[in-house]
């Protein structure tokens, strides 16, 4: 039997109540965690690294970049299956997709977390490392990319997306559903991903990148000081519905694009594709025209993260067109 590399970043799952403070902090190892399983027929089988010990707010994607080639490291052996990332839920789909694009491997990538602490009745924690590990060994997860396992649930990096605060299922694929469950121990997928997985193979990414979240009246201002005095590298738009902004917006999207400084539009509807339908005055089309790319299927915040990666390469806008499009 092969190993599974259980990688821990942090997050709800290491966590418990102080009673001092009344809030939620930080406090079990690696080893902790995993106590519960000590006597499983699944323990044998696991090799465990302690990554970090952060809440997911401080993960970085400069940590992702890290998280990435430690990854890469392991999945070369021949003795590993897959690798289990433990990540806190909250920017949790941003280092899976994160993953998804950078690594090119046939073997199964799962990351998974808790939305409640230990000391909290109904603590999901390990539930969701028993079926990341199931999931992990099975050979049906081969060549799916970076998988989410959280409540019996598994859903692609690609499509998944933290739609609750509180619930145990927060995390689900709006607009294709889950691609398979954990039942009773068994793994069983009911179809495949979606999304075309461009993979992009670098050793950087670029930081200065920055997401806007759409809204009524918004102007140029934000765009201009991220290009003249921020020097933004790149500008992600969460647009108003199937990918369009107020007219207003346009002298700061011209200025941006002018300075070949990719502008790249998604939707901030929580479902549904961009697509250049409009043809007014800020309308899907007339952006298009103007030299935006369109995101169809990505949320503003997994753009960024390709977008990120993407210029790392330096790509000409065709290239970076066909990346995104």
């Amino acid at each position: 039997m092969g190993k599974i590399i259980m990688i821990f970043t942090g997050g709800t799952i290491s966590m418990k109540i102080d009673e001092g403070n009344h809030s939620v902090i930080p406090a079990l190892s690696a080893n902790e965690i995993m106590a519960n399983l000590f006597t499983s027929e699944l323990y044998k089988d696991l090799e465990m690294i302690e990554f970090s010990e952060v809440p997911s707010p401080s993960i970085t994607p400069d940590l992702m970049l890290s998280l990435s080639n430690l990854i890469k490291q392991y999945l070369t052996r021949d003795d590993v299956l897959g690798v289990v990332v433990v990540h806190g839920t909250d920017t949790l789909e941003e280092t899976a997709f994160f993953l998804d694009v950078i690594i090119d491997s046939p073997k199964p990538i799962v990351v998974t977390g808790s939305m409640k602490s230990s000391s909290e009745l109904g603590y999901d924690g390990i539930n969701n490392l028993v079926s990341s590990i199931l999931v992990a060994k099975s050979p049906k997860s081969l060549n799916k990319g970076t998988l989410v396992v959280m409540n019996d649930s598994i859903n692609a990096a690609s499509e998944v997306s933290k739609t609750n605060t509180l619930t145990l299922d927060t995390f689900k694929s709006m607009d294709f559903g889950p691609l398979g469950i954990v039942d009773n121990k068994e793994v069983i997928f009911y179809r495949t991903v979606n999304y075309v997985k461009k993979h992009i193979e670098t050793d950087t990414i670029e930081n200065a990148v920055h997401l806007l979240k759409v809204y009524s009246g918004m102007d140029s201002s934000v765009i201009k000081l991220l290009v003249n005095e921020l020097h933004t590298k790149g500008i992600v738009l969460d647009a108003l519905g199937r990918g369009n902004v107020p007219p207003a917006m346009l002298e700061g999207i011209d200025l941006a694009l002018a300075k070949k400084i990719p502008v790249v539009i998604c939707s901030r509807c929580p479902s549904g594709r961009v697509l250049d339908t409009y043809g007014y005055i800020g309308g899907g089309k007339d952006l298009t025209k103007r030299g935006c790319i369109l995101a169809p299927n990505l949320n503003g915040h997994k753009a960024r993260i390709k977008l990120m990666i993407a210029l790392s390469k330096k790509p000409t806008f065709n290239e970076l067109r066909m990346l995104f499009e």
